[in-house]
C-alpha cells in the first residue's frame, strides 16, 4: 500500500486524476471501476479537462460501477447511472454501450447481481478501481457486517449511510434503503485500487482501514491485503495517520 499525500481536495483530485489517466494512456482499452459521490468528483472534471485538451481518448474503454440505487431508475436525477452521465461520461468520448451500472429497477434483484458479476467476468476483470470511503469504513455500499460479501449482492443501507447521503435527496425519507453493490471480492479482484479520502470525517475511518485489523466491521481494511493499493488523502483525512503511526516517512508528499 502507498499512501500519497495532497494539500487538499483539488490536489487529491488532479493527483487521483493523473494516475487515472496514465492507465488509460498505457491501456487506451482499459476496463475502469469507477466510484460515484462526492469524493471522486474533481478527478472526474480533471478527466473532462484532458481530455478536452486532446490528451485522452476514452473511445475504447470500458467500465464497471461499483452499485447503484434499488428502486431508482437511470434517469432519476440521484441514480449513479445519471451521476456519472453528468459527471463524466456526456462529457467524454466513450461509448455508453461500454459503460456498466447495476440496473437499480432489476425486477429480479438476486438475478441482476449474478447478471453483473457475469459482466465484470465477460471485460476480462477490472483494470484499476477507483474507491471512494465511507465515514464507517464501507467501500462500495459494502457496510460493516460479519462476513466479508464476495460477489455483487443486495445490501441495506445503514442508518448512518443513509443520513449521510441525504443530503442530495429533499428527505431522508427519500433516501433509498437498499442497493446494489459490488462485493469486496470483485473489487479485490482488480488489478490496481486507487483510494481517495478528503476531510476530517475520513480520518478514523482511513486510519482504521489502513492500520487497523482486517474486519468485516471495516470493510476497507481489506484492502490491506491487496498487492497494489495507492491512497491519496488530504491532509485532514490523514491527520489520525500522522498523529498515531510511525508511517510519517511512509507517505509521500510530493
Amino acid at each position: 500500500m502507498k499512501i500519497y499525500a495532497a494539500k487538499d481536495y483539488n490536489d487529491m483530485s488532479r493527483k487521483a486524476a493523473n494516475i487515472i489517466s496514465a492507465q488509460i494512456l498505457l491501456k487506451p482499452d482499459a476496463v475502469l471501476g469507477l466510484a460515484t459521490g462526492s469524493t471522486p468528483v474533481g478527478a472526474y472534471r480533471q478527466l473532462i479537462e484532458k481530455h478536452e485538451a486532446g490528451d485522452l481518448d476514452f473511445s475504447r474503454i470500458h467500465s464497471v460501477n461499483l452499485d447503484e440505487y434499488k428502486g431508482l431508475s437511470g434517469d432519476h436525477d440521484q441514480s449513479y447511472r445519471y451521476f456519472m452521465n453528468h459527471n463524466l461520461f456526456d462529457h467524454v468520448n466513450i461509448d455508453k454501450a461500454n459503460t456498466n451500472v447495476p440496473n437499480g429497477l432489476a425486477e429480479d434483484p438476486e438475478a441482476e447481481c449474478k447478471r453483473y458479476n457475469h459482466v465484470i467476468e465477460e471485460e476480462g476483470g477490472i483494470d484499476l478501481q477507483l474507491l471512494g470511503i465511507g465515514n464507517n469504513g464501507h467501500i462500495g455500499f459494502n457496510e460493516p457486517c460479519d462476513v466479508f460479501e464476495k460477489g455483487t449482492h443486495v445490501v441495506t443501507l445503514t442508518e448512518e449511510t443513509r443520513q449521510s447521503n441525504a443530503r442530495f435527496f429533499t428527505s431522508i425519507d427519500e433516501v433509498p434503503t437498499h442497493a446494489l453493490t459490488m462485493g469486496v471480492g470483485n473489487i479485490m479482484s482488480a488489478k490496481k485500487v486507487l483510494l481517495l479520502a478528503s476531510g476530517e470525517g475520513k480520518a478514523k475511518a482511513l486510519y482504521e482501514s489502513c492500520f487497523g485489523p482486517v474486519t468485516p466491521q471495516v470493510p476497507a481494511s481489506v484492502l490491506q491485503l491487496h498487492s497494489d493499493v495507492v491512497v491519496i488523502a488530504d491532509e485532514a483525512a490523514l491527520s489520525l495517520i500522522r498523529k498515531n503511526t510511525g508511517w510519517e516517512d511512509m507517505i509521500y508528499d510530493n
